[in-house]
């Protein structure tokens, strides 16, 4: 067993323990965030060579070993308090932050026992790292935890990233960042000429390299954690993570690759305005004029924002789902101007069963941003099919990389040099725009499960893709019944007027 796995494993026994007080997997990270920080800052404050001070005294590591009982609990309450008031990436990461551990003895273990026993910071940041990303996994996996929304398998990530192939010369955004794994699998994919790097490009690879966009809290704070605890960003300077809800305006920077899984679910949180002057009802209104259609539908809302948020040249690879690449009205539009704006040029289906909120079918689009052009800029658009005849469970069967490197081979060729397969086929430009509202929503593989009787997919798998049809189609009569109800309301209004 490796370090890191080691560490994890560690680390993750004490959850159970914590279970049975009330304290859920993602109170239980959000307590190993704050006490691994202030351990390893202990640790870098107190080594031999170049010691670095990053939390203050009174905040520090050494007070936690030097209380005991009541005080202690009332102390760490203390300095999580004082460190949310700090600047920068240390106010990011402690804000709003309380204790969960109500009990003093299960605290004392968990800082004597379990952290301050094992040297974080000489282990490097690899293993550290990586045994706090294997143990935000476990908490994504653990059911009921709720952190599954937060979590993009690690194999989709990595054929996502091969495919765009950032490089040091990019910037790299996530709007929706959760957890950070995009920013750190880019960061890494970059990072593999390191030592060929001069020192203002490994200084950008550290500081600028990578920007996450985050709503909620708790979860932009693991991310900055995660992101410290492999390297990236300083804990002096502002976060690497803002904390802020990406769509509501245009941020006025724009980023050369985009990384994205945005949220699942049909709804913004805000009422949406487009240059088209239409409203689509939600809390309160903002006003985008970069939106070229009005919805309340979310992920469409990420995709326009995504394409805002693109320089010129950008590339962009974006987990969305199914309903993006046939739902009318707004969704047409969207599709259209992607055609025309953009060179849409590879979409994998994903397969289901594979991502930890269960019950969406979803795809990969893979597009780049190009400068205005009388022509459409997608001339061929290629369909990878990894749902149809593959059946993947979390656990039984879980999705590996291995699983995506025919697609990653088939679409890192040279685009007028791919090559059609089985499961790769191209569509020309002109028959996406003949297709019915453009439909993207492309098949034409036969499902073997109805024609052969005999081998059908084990009885979980059968229930669990009934459950994510029977989700999807929910969502679809939703996103239908929210529309006419909109339809009524616009209306009611100008009969009233």
């Amino acid at each position: 067993m490796n370090d890191a796995r080691r560490l994890a494993d560690k680390l993750w026994s004490y959850a159970n323990v914590l279970r049975d007080d009330g304290v859920g997997v993602i109170e239980y990270t959000e307590q190993l965030t704050y006490l691994l920080f202030l351990k390893m800052a202990h640790e870098r404050a107190t080594r031999k060579l170049n010691p670095e001070v990053i939390v203050p005294h009174e905040f520090s590591w050494q007070r936690l070993l030097d209380t005991d009982g009541a005080e202690l609990e009332t102390t760490y309450s203390a300095i999580l308090q004082g460190l949310g008031k700090q600047p920068g990436t240390l106010g990011t990461i402690f804000r709003k932050a309380q204790n969960r551990i109500q009990d003093p003895a299960k605290l004392k273990r968990l800082i004597h026992d379990l952290i301050n026993k094992e040297n974080w910071s000489q282990t490097g940041t690899d293993i550290n790292g990586d045994a706090y990303e294997s143990l935000l996994a476990k908490g994504a996996s653990d059911k009921g935890s709720g952190a599954g929304q937060y979590f993009t398998p690690r194999s989709i990530i990595s054929a996502m990233v091969d495919i765009i192939q950032p490089t040091v010369a990019d910037t790299v955004v996530d709007p929706a960042c959760g957890t950070g794994g995009f920013l750190l699998t880019a960061h890494e994919y970059a990072s593999r000429d390191a030592a060929s790097l001069n020192p203002a490009q490994r200084d950008h690879l550290k500081n600028d390299f990578v920007h996450g966009v985050e709503l909620v809290d708790g979860t932009a704070r693991l991310a900055s954690m995660n992101l410290l605890l492999h390297g990236i960003g300083d804990a002096k300077r502002d976060s690497l993570i803002e904390v802020k809800d990406a769509l509501i305006a245009d941020p006025g920077i724009r980023w050369s690759v985009v990384l994205a899984n945005p949220p699942f679910g049909t709804k913004s949180s805000v009422t949406m305005i487009g240059n088209d002057g239409k409203e689509a009802r939600e809390d309160r209104e903002i006003e985008r004029q970069d939106f070229i259609v009005t919805t309340s539908n979310k992920q469409l809302n990420f995709l326009q924002h995504i394409m805002t948020i693109l320089s010129v040249p950008g590339r962009a690879a974006v987990v969305l789902p199914d309903n993006v690449l046939f739902e009318g009205g707004a969704g047409e539009t969207l599709r259209r101007k992607l055609l025309a704006d953009f060179d849409l040029h590879t979409l994998l289906r994903l397969p289901t069963g594979v991502f930890y909120a269960q019950g969406v079918k979803a795809n990969v689009l893979f597009f780049d941003k190009k400068p205005a052009a009388e022509n459409p800029w997608t001339s061929k658009l290629w369909v990878y099919d990894l749902r149809t005849n593959q059946h993947f469970t979390l656990k039984q069967n879980p999705l590996t990389r291995a699983h995506l490197d025919d697609f990653v081979n088939a679409a890192n060729r040279p685009h007028n040099k791919r090559e059609e397969s089985e499961r790769f086929h191209s569509f020309t430009y002109d028959e996406l725009i003949a297709r019915d509202k453009v439909n993207l929503d492309i098949t034409w593989l036969r499902d073997e499960s109805l024609e052969d009787l005999d081998n059908l997919p084990a009885p979980e798998v059968i229930a669990r893709e009934i459950v994510e049809d029977l989700t999807a189609a929910l969502a679809e009569f939703t996103a239908v019944a929210d529309a006419l109800e909109l339809t009524n309301l616009a209306a009611s209004k100008t009969k009233a007027d």
